[in-house]
């Protein structure tokens, strides 16, 4: 029987951060934020890492990170390329430089997952009780017996800013059950009074109090879901394919899953605190709050021995 997979999206360019910022230290031994998710994800349960990168990146992420959790656990890397996964009949438009998004790193993990998996960005911190939470669900022994039932972690909107600058969430909305109803890319969310506000697809600014649950791609999914994704890219790139910077967002997937009636997705709630390196001068404040839980007995002073 397979255990419990993390699917670590690591193929990012940090254009606003302006570097690697999944490679960038923040703790004293030189470890980076994936390395604490990775440790909290280990003692949560998960019995295999799978990283999706980009193959020029591959050496120093490697030598950075990987080769360290390769004696550890079961690791795996994935290439996300233009090219990957792409539907039969169709070909990447001349001026295309970028992949295709979120989702389709996902749905280019499919080879190396069996199994349920848990998604995770490598520049977030995500806190040991958010993976303790998703990792008992998806290694619950009889997940409803259900193959169409999906979770995420959601986090509150105020704990998840930036001092620095604006950043992307995915606002959600919530049914009397606690399942997700409905999820929104926001591309635009900066602090603003006692929550945030976010630019609409308009340009004008939606006010959003600090409680609105926001997810941080921390999902987990059962493996039908990359069923979904195939037939969910091929319709993107029938709409949207052409275009230079068009995106295949995680929350679009889920949202037509939800539209359709085709699967539910199990609302997880945490009060953890995020922090991550979106912006240069995010990275002094995440070095000190790693000092902070490493005083409160939260994680070793080495993570690597």
């Amino acid at each position: 029987m397979p255990g419990v997979t993390l699917l670590v999206l690591a193929a990012g360019i940090g254009r606003r951060y302006g570097g690697l910022k999944q490679i960038d230290p923040v703790g004293p031994a030189g470890e980076t934020i994936l390395d604490y998710s990775l440790y909290d994800a280990l003692a949560a349960g998960f019995t295999r890492i799978v990283f999706v990168i980009r193959r020029e990146i591959e050496e120093i992420f490697r030598r950075t990170v990987g080769r360290y959790w390769e004696s550890r656990i079961a690791v795996a890397y994935v290439y996300q390329e233009i090219e990957a996964a792409l539907p039969p009949g169709f070909s990447v438009p001349a001026d295309r430089a970028k992949p295709w998004g979120t989702a389709h790193a996902v749905l280019v993990g499919r080879s190396a997952v069996e199994g349920p998996f848990a998604v995770i960005n490598a520049d977030d911190f995500y806190g040991q009780d958010s993976f303790r939470k998703i990792g008992s669900w998806l290694g619950r022994k009889d997940p409803t017996g259900r193959p169409d039932e999906h979770c995420f972690v959601g986090y509150r909107l105020a704990n998840t800013l930036s001092d620095f600058g604006h950043v992307s969430r995915g606002i959600c909305r919530l049914d009397k059950q606690g399942y997700l109803a409905e999820i929104v890319e926001r591309l635009w969310i900066e602090k603003h009074d006692h929550g945030g506000r976010a630019r609409d697809e308009n340009g004008r600014w939606i006010d959003l109090p600090g409680k609105t649950i926001v997810s941080m791609n921390l999902w987990g999914f059962q493996p039908s879901f990359f069923d979904h994704l195939d037939r969910g890219f091929a319709a993107f790139l029938e709409s949207s394919g052409r275009e230079i910077d068009s995106e295949y967002f995680i929350p679009f997937a889920v949202n037509e899953l939800i539209r359709t009636g085709k699967a539910r997705v199990r609302y997880l709630p945490t009060a953890e605190r995020w922090f991550g390196v979106t912006y240069p001068q995010d990275l002094a404040s995440a070095r000190s709050r790693i000092q902070e839980m490493i005083r409160k007995g939260l994680y070793p002073e080495k993570i690597r021995d």
